[in-house]
């Protein structure tokens, strides 16, 4: 089976961009000091405001740039765009890092990994651990949308719940989406272990102090983003809005038949280009390189991935 073919089967069949301030800085200045530094390739710790937030590697999926695999029908198009880029144009790998934020007494797990699925290497749990974090620790799960790669980790192999004490909450669409489609997709074991803990919310809602949703549509009928706020400071979180650092910032119009909704799809993404480049917004990119971190830019006629330094 393929791998688009994968995405589809795992994902659980389960608008206009919301408002986010400019924050001050332009262009993918350096980034803001850092909590302790965590000794872990997989773990980038790093602060919004007075928030600390962490990105954590589950793995990577890595596409062939052919016809099947790619949700880029311009096979020839997208090789020419990501050898210009300095990429192979041969494979699209795909990083999945769910992002760990620390909101008070709540700490917050935005999208779970693919536990495995698709090809990933299912480090997430060893990535929280290395963060200092147990699953166990973690009281709020937030999706942005019910695909395999943002879901799977919701379960372990042996279908307990991975983050028992934990509430998920998902956008009211999604979550009628998925469970529509949880049987069709082979995931009616996942569905039934985690609905107990399901709490739906409105599109738009404010999820914790500090944490708001933010409505992208076009990937999935609920997808949704998450904008995180202390202080001055913002981070937006853009679940699968975006795929790619380099196909989906640079040519953002391609239709990507991942979509439910292409044109919605294509809209979103040129929204989030524009504002991002406009505003100079500080971006959380779930597949873009790890740590996904960075801003858009204008450059030409178009724009491009910045991604933030490291320090």
């Amino acid at each position: 089976m393929n791998v688009h073919a994968r995405l589809a089967a795992a994902a659980l069949i389960l608008a206009s961009i919301t408002a986010c301030s400019p924050e001050a800085g332009k262009g993918a200045a350096s980034a803001t000091p850092a909590p302790a530094a965590v000794q872990s390739p997989d773990v980038h710790a790093f602060r919004i405001g007075a928030l600390e937030a962490v990105a954590l590697r589950d793995g990577v999926i890595t596409l062939a740039n052919k016809s099947g695999d790619s949700p880029w029908a311009d096979t020839a198009g997208a090789r020419a765009v990501l050898t210009a880029a300095g990429q192979s144009g041969e494979t699209i790998p795909l990083s999945v890092q769910p992002l760990l934020v620390k909101d008070g007494d709540r700490v917050v797990l935005i999208d779970t990994g693919a536990g495995g699925r698709m090809g990933t290497q299912n480090r997430l749990v060893a990535s929280l651990r290395a963060a200092g974090v147990d699953p166990t620790m973690v009281t709020d799960v937030l999706i942005s949308h019910a695909h395999g790669d943002h879901v799977g980790g919701l379960v372990g192999a042996d279908g307990s719940l991975t983050f028992p004490r934990a509430i998920v909450r998902i956008s009211a669409p999604e979550w009628e989406y998925m469970k529509a489609g949880a049987a069709r997709a082979g995931e009616a074991a996942l569905l039934a272990a985690v609905t107990p803990r399901v709490q739906p919310f409105a599109p738009g809602a404010q999820l914790t102090p500090s944490i708001k949703a933010v409505p992208l549509a076009g990937h999935t009928p609920g997808h949704s983003g998450y904008e995180i706020r202390s202080g001055t400071e913002s981070l937006l979180y853009v679940g699968d809005a975006l795929h790619s650092s380099v196909i989906s910032v640079q040519r953002p119009d391609w239709v990507n038949a991942w979509d439910t909704d292409s044109a919605a799809g294509v809209a979103t993404r040129q929204g989030l280009l524009e504002r991002g480049a406009t505003g100079s917004l500080r971006i959380y990119a779930g597949h873009f390189p790890f740590p996904g971190l960075g801003r858009f830019e204008r450059k030409d006629d178009g724009f491009v991935w910045t991604a933030e330094r490291r320090d």
